[in-house]
């Protein structure tokens, strides 16, 4: 079922953030979210993730489903290692050496033995990438995922995300239109005028 947002409005402190966003985003299919700082991208996506509630309007077809997140921030336990931050919120049957084998697929060698705070910031940023596409969900929501990966990276990083999450709803915030050409995904650009 595809998800649809119906008029959504949300407010800070009497500034309009959304203001009557409509969108819908296609079952099975990736569709990147874009617009200039400010317009509420992330307030969408932690609406979409019930983290915050709209002022008003509603979303369809979110009834269900689990839903994973890569945030801005990597999110991680900070004195663990990546294949513990992954293995807990991975699906009950995770083996470690999965973990390892999906770690080494978006690149990662160097992070044995090392907490996430020894690690780099696009390090971390894959270890986060890595936890949310192995845990259990049915909608996966990104926020700019592959910001601090440099271009080699960053492809290897798209790739594993697009071989990894085939026939699962994504939405995914760039700001960047080579990600959206890679991912070949559909297109959102959010403007202030809603």
């Amino acid at each position: 079922m595809d998800i649809k947002v119906n008029s959504i409005c949300k407010s800070f402190s009497g500034q309009q953030v959304l203001d009557r966003i409509t969108m819908s985003f296609s079952e099975g299919f990736i569709t990147c979210i874009m617009g200039a700082s400010g317009v509420g991208k992330t307030t969408l996506a932690y609406i979409l993730m019930g983290l915050l509630r709209p002022d008003s309007g509603e979303i369809i077809g979110l009834s269900g489903k689990k839903i994973a997140a890569v945030f801005q921030e990597d999110r991680l336990i900070e004195h663990w290692d990546a294949i513990k931050n992954i293995m807990l919120v991975s699906k009950k049957d995770m083996t470690k050496e999965e973990a390892r084998r999906n770690l080494q697929g978006i690149g990662l060698t160097e992070y044995e033995g090392k907490p996430v705070n020894a690690l780099s910031g696009g390090m971390r940023r894959r270890v986060a990438i890595v936890r949310a596409l192995l845990s259990e969900y049915d909608l996966l929501i990104m926020d700019e995922p592959f910001k601090g990966l440099d271009e080699e990276l960053k492809v290897q990083a798209i790739n594993y995300v697009k071989e990894n999450t085939k026939g699962k709803t994504r939405i995914i915030i760039t700001h960047d239109r080579e990600e959206v050409a890679l991912l070949e995904a559909n297109l959102i650009t959010m403007s202030n005028t809603g």
